[in-house]
């Protein structure tokens, strides 16, 4: 007999994974999220796996502890207007963003960046970047 096995909905997905950046973007531990809510780690990560819907009254909870409007969790969401619009900004950069700021290397690095108190170094960063992200692109 084989086991059904529901898989998330996408919606779902999505809040959680919007949850799990703005978390990590604030440096903010799964633990503590889940103590100024009431609740335990495992349960904050079900969120943001997706695997438990998180509840209107929760999310709105969840917004004002992140400080962030409720919409920010839906925003580029699947099925979402901006989403369907073909070549709507480049390659959904919204998506591409968050995809980023997701990993290990990206939130390290936007930390790290935003602390640099000269704007002039930020600017020869990013051309230093493009750069070298020219020089792995084959002509």
């Amino acid at each position: 007999m084989a086991l059904n096995k529901k898989k998330p909905n996408p919606i779902d997905v999505h809040v959680g994974s919007r949850v799990r950046l703005r978390r990590n973007v604030l440096g903010m531990s799964q633990e503590k999220l889940g103590e100024s809510l009431g609740i335990t780690f495992q349960q904050v990560q079900k969120y943001e796996k997706g695997t438990n819907r998180v509840g209107a009254s929760r999310l709105q909870a969840i917004a004002s502890i992140l400080s962030v409007p409720v919409s920010f969790f839906f925003e580029d969401a699947p099925g979402s207007e901006n989403e369907r619009i073909e070549g709507f900004a480049e390659e959904n950069s919204a998506s591409y963003v968050v995809g980023f700021l997701n990993t290990t290397e990206g939130l390290q690095l936007s930390r790290a960046f935003v602390k640099i108190p000269d704007p002039k170094v930020r600017r020869k960063i990013i051309d230093l970047v493009k750069a070298m992200a020219a020089e792995d692109t084959p002509e």
